[in-house]
């Protein structure tokens, strides 16, 4: 079925791939079916639609709710299977959104250092990977964004294997414990392919 979705990661493919030498590897990593956690370091502001061309099922990101401001945003937002969160508190609609996309067997992607990195070095995740990633049966997916963003030279994405969080899940492990696990995982991906 086409939808806007489909339209816009075909339109912003064929801009960013030559663009960026978009060089893609690890993919047979990715589950074909089930709710996945995707989780990536975050080092430009095309990030997301990097990760969204890149993956061979849609994705659905959360975004600063100062996205969904004005009308035409919120719906090109909505439209691209974006949901808002508000940032700095516990925003409990989005991690009601987030809980109930990966229950429904469908991706969720996120960043979980929050924002972007200034120099490009991994920096601390944040509790909330770990949350979805313990609450939740999802496989949880790392992926490595190996830049820089300079048209005409190479980035790589890099999809590892899903992350083992069952004994984490077992002896019922906290939030960050998880969110340490998924970003060393992303963090050796980085190290691996750089």
């Amino acid at each position: 079925m086409v939808t806007f979705y489909t339209i816009a990661k075909t339109v912003v493919k064929t801009i960013l791939t030559p663009a960026y030498r978009i060089q893609v590897s690890g993919l047979e990593h990715f589950p074909k079916e089930g709710g996945v956690l995707l989780c990536a370091n975050h080092i430009d502001n095309l990030d997301p639609p990097v990760v969204g061309i890149t993956s061979e099922r849609p994705v659905r990101f959360m975004a600063k709710e100062e996205l969904f401001k004005t009308k035409w945003m919120g719906k090109l937002m909505k439209g691209l299977n974006v949901f808002p969160v508000k940032r700095g508190m516990s925003d409990r609609e989005a991690i009601r959104t987030g809980l109930k996309i990966l229950k429904e067997g469908q991706v969720l992607g996120l960043f979980p250092e929050g924002t972007r990195s200034k120099d490009g070095s991994l920096g601390k995740g944040m509790t909330g990977a770990g949350f979805f990633a313990l609450r939740t049966n999802a496989a949880v997916v790392p992926c490595a964004l190996i830049g820089p963003y300079k048209i005409g030279r190479k980035l790589k994405v890099v999809y590892g294997p899903p992350v083992d969080l069952e004994p984490l899940r077992e002896r019922k492990a906290s939030p960050e414990e998880a969110t340490e696990a998924i970003m060393n995982a992303i963090g050796k991906l980085i190290k691996d392919h750089s």
